[in-house]
């Protein structure tokens, strides 16, 4: 059994008389990936504000192996092994595909005016722009790709920003947002790839086709607060979820079988 490495506990975040989360648990064992869903309003993207380090909670606490999250800002979250993706990709549109990620890699390192970002960490670069599958695009200027690739590009460097080794989360926010069925695809398998090669990933999704049939585990929030947490299948199935946001009619099986 995988070791539990993220631990959520009473997570609460209220703006005003607005609790857009209230009390929130849950664990996540390394190297499984977990889908986080709900309807607009639900709470999501201030979860993922406040595990990013984006937004502090108003109370509980957020711990990453064993350690407390609160009070550390975003970067030194990433230096812990913890990086996020945002749902409109962020990117550097002047650079090329490899620049991006070259930047990325050495952002803890101040570029002088002399050096030749080209020349930092080619290699390193070069494994990332094939695992992100854009060898092809590698020196690209960003401006120039379509958004599947940014979208790509993105979490390529959201990898280049965590250490080669060591245990690291992926907290990746509706990472299949604005793409086509088959980009949402290439996207989804290259999540699921990165689980089953050991990072941990959270993610959350509106496209029930980037949730079933990917995830080992989907947590469902609704109104600040986790009303099922389990199996694909079993949430699926349950019945306050169905009633509350999938809809009774929902068909994972026909879902699936679309879309193979």
């Amino acid at each position: 059994m995988n070791t539990t490495v993220l631990q959520v506990r009473g997570l609460a975040k209220h703006f005003g008389g607005v609790r857009a989360l209230d009390g929130v648990d849950f664990d996540v064992p390394a190297g499984q990936c977990v889908a986080l869903i709900g309807p607009n309003g639900a709470g999501k993207s201030t979860c993922f504000a406040c595990l990013a380090g984006q937004q502090v909670p108003t109370s509980g606490d957020v711990l990453w192996q064993g350690q407390s999250l609160l009070g550390k800002p975003p970067a030194e979250r990433q230096r812990l092994g913890v990086a996020r993706t945002f749902q409109v990709a962020q990117t550097f549109e002047a650079l090329t595909v490899l620049q991006n990620i070259q930047l990325v890699l050495r952002s803890d390192q101040l570029l002088a005016w002399w050096d030749r970002l080209d020349r930092r960490q080619s290699e390193r670069a070069l494994q990332l722009v094939a695992q992100a599958g854009l060898q092809a695009q590698a020196h690209a200027s960003v401006a120039d790709l379509p958004y599947g690739a940014k979208k790509r590009l993105e979490l390529a460097m959201a990898l280049a920003g965590l250490s080669a080794t060591g245990p690291s989360l992926l907290l990746l926010d509706e990472p299949a947002a604005g793409l086509a069925l088959a980009e949402r695809a290439d996207m989804m398998a290259l999540v699921r790839q990165l689980a089953t090669q050991g990072v941990t990933v959270l993610y959350t999704e509106h496209n029930m086709d980037a949730v079933f049939g990917v995830a080992d585990r989907v947590l469902v929030l609704i109104q600040g607060r986790l009303v099922a947490d389990g199996k694909p299948e079993a949430v699926a199935q349950d019945p306050q979820v169905r009633e509350r946001y999938l809809g009774f009619d929902f068909d994972m099986k026909g879902l699936l079988d679309a879309h193979r």
